[in-house]
């Protein structure tokens, strides 16, 4: 069975930056399992592995463009400190959330000063060219339930 919309694949994948640093993996833990052609994974991965079967292994090196987008300047900006819960340890490279449009935001604290404290809305991945090191371990189709939510749900149903 081919990885296509609506089957559900399971794989094994070690994701390295340009310097070849390991920069998360599914070895040594359960195969990491997505929904096809649902846009839970990132587009150019769930494009290369379009057609795949089990046992299909492949590199997939993707531009910035087409993993977590370009690095955006704009997104980081400084925050007054008072903002924060007095008493808060805030920490450079620390993840804080807040509201935006889109409901939930992640940000990594950057710098801080006296009285600021810089955040960095881009996805930590941002700019960064990809290297997936990917195995499909199997494809099968989805849940119907799984179709309804537009994501795997783990063992096929909730608890």
């Amino acid at each position: 069975m081919k990885a296509a919309n609506g089957r559900v694949v399971s794989m094994h994948y070690t994701l390295t930056d340009d310097a070849g640093n390991t920069i998360d993996s599914s070895r040594g833990r359960d195969p990491f399992v997505y929904l096809h052609g649902h846009g839970n994974i990132i587009s150019g991965l769930e494009t290369a592995l379009e057609g795949a079967e089990a046992g299909f292994k492949s590199a997939v090196t993707l531009q910035p463009s087409e993993g977590y987008g370009e690095y955006n300047p704009k997104a980081v900006f400084e925050v007054p400190k008072e903002q924060f819960p007095s008493g808060e340890d805030i920490q450079v490279g620390m993840q804080v959330q807040g509201e935006g449009p889109q409901g939930i935001v992640a940000f990594t604290v950057v710098e801080l000063t006296d009285n600021e404290v810089v955040l960095d809305g881009n996805h930590p991945l941002a700019g960064k060219t990809l290297s997936f090191d990917v195995e499909i371990i199997t494809v099968r189709e989805a849940t119907d339930q799984e179709l309804e939510h537009g994501h795997v749900h783990a063992h096929g149903h909730h608890h």
